[in-house]
């Protein structure tokens, strides 16, 4: 494993040196090259990826119910309880993460999936019984939200390195963004069909099918094959924390981007409140028109993340812009005259968000040395989900005090700056070069 002072010096791209192809790396060269659905060839990551997108799909349909159910049952409209629910659903994860990414290098992480993902199966089933026999209070909600968030604080650093070792390095770049698919993919199918679900036959049978879901995620887990696996190496001992703090600290690539995405997740990404805000304060819409504005914005990041599957390894001048890009385009959102005005641009908002948050997925897990990656990718994830339990209260309470529109002004606000601290770094740390393709 190599030290940071054995790299080469920063230079804003690919750091690391060349590969070794090993037997697994050859059998998938031979399946051909890396097109779009590259990735799909390798039988163990079908099945991994068949199973993420049924469970997605589950979860985008949950979450929609979710909020429905905070909003209009639990509470008269209150931003503020939607924000604590979206809080207690990432504080966990963020506390646990430096001991969740030293458990992903430990173990296998296939194993931590199978418990972390049967564990949150039976968590929804609780609260699916006791949406469907009318005793639900808002503190179920509260508890149900950390208990699954404890799960999710073990299961994201695994999940996100596990990639790594269903694939080929090679292939890593495009199973990341069919990875996004996916996610997206099932963004736009799930909170269309909650929608109607809950318009048609009410909320609880929507956490009923999103129950159901995690069954086909452990179906795919059991069924792969482990020998076509190529773990990375077990880290055991102690010091496994301090270490990884150590590695990130000698990475200023790394930093640069664990800082954007900070900003990202912190102030942009909290469309789970904003587009709730809009569709039923300002443009007073119902649950069917609601559950189409998560679809419309998932439009957006489908196509980022298949842009993504046929891009090779992104550069750090294509994150900075596209968060860019995202905070110019969320400040016209803001001011969105009408509800199909605000539904059509929701498409670029998520064609750049997801384009920033695959880029620096990417970025991190191919820069990243193989031993490391669980404890990476736990920083990663805490970093990303970690200002959601700080912004997303500010933003419901923000949404309370000053209006919808301003929950989005504030993370156009927030992320713009944060685009502009991170270009001038970049420029600075590349010797402000002549041309802009130097970056």
């Amino acid at each position: 494993m190599s030290s940071p002072k054995d790299r080469p010096a920063y230079d804003g791209a690919d750091d690391r040196g060349p590969a070794t192809m090993s037997e697994t790396d050859s059998e998938a060269v031979a399946l051909g090259p890396v097109h779009t659905f590259a990735s799909l060839r390798v039988p163990n990551y079908r099945l991994l990826f068949l199973g993420s997108l049924t469970s997605n799909v589950g979860t985008w349909m949950a979450r929609v119910a979710q909020d429905w159910l905070v909003l209009t049952v639990l509470t008269d409209n209150s931003a503020t309880a939607l924000g604590y629910v979206t809080a207690l659903q990432f504080a966990p994860g963020v506390l646990i993460s430096p001991l969740a990414g030293a458990v992903a290098d430990r173990f296998g992480k296939r194993h931590i999936m199978m418990v972390t993902q049967a564990g949150t199966g039976l968590i929804f089933a609780a609260l699916t019984a006791l949406v469907a026999s009318g005793t639900v209070q808002l503190w179920h909600v509260y508890v149900s939200a950390v208990l699954a968030g404890v799960l999710w604080g073990f299961d994201a650093p695994a999940r996100q390195a596990f990639v790594s070792e269903v694939v080929p390095d090679h292939l890593l770049a495009n199973a990341v963004g069919l990875n996004s698919a996916s996610f997206n993919g099932a963004r736009l199918l799930g909170p269309a069909i909650a929608g109607v679900m809950i318009g048609w036959v009410g909320i609880w049978p929507v956490f009923a099918v999103n129950t159901l879901s995690f069954v086909a995620v452990l179906l795919g887990l059991v069924l792969m094959k482990p020998a076509a696996l190529h773990p990375a190496p077990v880290r055991r001992g102690r010091g496994a924390i301090r270490e990884g703090l150590r590695y990130v600290r000698g990475r200023p690539d790394l930093q640069l981007i664990l800082f954007c995405v900070f900003m990202l997740g912190t102030f942009g990404l909290n469309f789970q409140i904003t587009n709730a805000l809009m569709a039923t304060q300002v443009f007073g819409v119902g649950p069917e028109g609601y559950g189409l504005l998560g679809s419309v914005m998932a439009s957006g990041t489908l196509a980022a993340a298949l842009l993504a599957a046929r891009r090779g390894r992104p550069r750090l001048r294509l994150l900075v812009g596209s968060l860019a890009g995202f905070a110019v385009i969320t400040t016209l959102l803001a001011f969105a005259p009408s509800y199909w005005v605000y539904a059509v641009l929701l498409v670029p908002v998520g064609l750049s968000s997801l384009t920033v948050m695959t880029a620096a997925n990417t970025t991190v897990q191919l820069s990243t040395d193989p031993a490391m990656r669980g404890r990476v990718m736990s920083l990663y994830m805490a970093i990303f989900t970690g200002g959601t339990p700080l912004g997303a209260p500010l933003i419901g309470w923000v949404g309370d005090a000053w209006g919808p529109r301003w929950t989005l002004l504030v993370g156009a606000i927030a992320t713009g700056l944060a685009a502009l601290l991170a270009g001038g770094h970049l420029w600075n740390r590349m010797g402000r070069p002549r041309h802009l393709d130097e970056l």
